[in-house]
């Protein structure tokens, strides 16, 4: 695999446990702040365990006390609408959504701004109750601008969303989890821990599986209900050609766990 020091992250760490993989945001002294650097090493990761056949599911954590309180707000102050644009920041975050292998944020404490919309990007969330989300950006004169207006509407509906987006408070770990925001809520001293053994637990699905499966839900939120459907068909059909369909039902019609490779 690898080598991280050699990758050069100053801002990220990278490790793998098993077939699982873990990207931590380093920036303690700035609550994780998302400057561009930080969120290029994010994307920069996940592209190498996206390449690693051996990872099967990925984790991303904050560490134990906070995921990230939002963007570098002293990076962004001065910049016209142009240096907006030719860096384009929040564009360059859609290769976190676009991750293909399953995607668990693991959260404590604050998750505001592009914080929370970098935990919304993940397939599943993991809360520690000390856990707080929110879309603060009204405060600054400025709106979401990685996916805050469009995420939450398609989660918890538009009230809420809009209670987030227009008042920019936070949500607690408890609502968020009574919203269908998160998976789970656990103590926060457990929280990246949990997330880990769910990985673990979708590492043991077959890969090509998950993949179309998360597609497919994704695409649900995209589409018309009849092309979804339509989508659904095709890649239902499509694991049939796969050699892993053939050992999960031998597997299920012999009694035994599967062995799946990917294939």
């Amino acid at each position: 695999m690898p080598d991280d020091t050699a990758m050069g992250y100053e801002n990220i760490l990278l490790d793998r446990d098993g077939p699982v993989g873990v990207v931590t945001l380093n920036r303690p002294k700035v609550l994780n702040a998302l400057s561009p650097a930080l969120i290029a090493e994010v994307t920069d990761a996940l592209s190498h365990l996206e390449d690693e056949v051996e990872i099967r599911a990925a984790v991303l954590t904050g560490g134990p006390r906070v995921f990230a309180a939002g963007a570098d707000i002293g990076d962004m102050a001065e910049r016209s609408p142009v240096d907006q644009l030719l860096r384009d920041q929040t564009g360059r975050w859609s290769r976190v959504a676009s991750f293909s292998k399953p995607l668990i944020a693991a959260v404590n404490g604050y998750a505001l701004g592009g914080g929370c919309e970098l935990a919304l990007m993940c397939d599943m969330i993991v809360a520690g109750d000390s856990a707080r989300f929110g879309q603060p950006e009204i405060n600054l004169g400025i709106i979401p601008g990685a996916g805050g207006t469009q995420r939450w509407p398609r989660t918890v509906g538009k009230y809420v969303a809009m209670e987030v987006n227009l008042i920019g408070g936070q949500v607690s770990a408890q609502r968020a989890y009574q919203l269908g925001l998160v998976n789970r809520v656990v103590p926060a001293e457990v929280t990246l821990r949990v997330a880990v053994d769910i990985a673990r637990q979708l590492a043991t699905k077959p890969p090509l599986a998950l993949r179309l499966a998360k597609e497919s839900v994704n695409k649900s939120l995209e589409t018309p209900l009849s092309e979804g459907l339509s989508n659904e068909r095709k890649n239902f059909y499509f694991l049939f050609a796969t050699e892993d369909q053939k050992e999960g039902m031998r597997a299920f019609l012999e009694k035994r766990r599967g062995e799946f490779k990917g294939r």
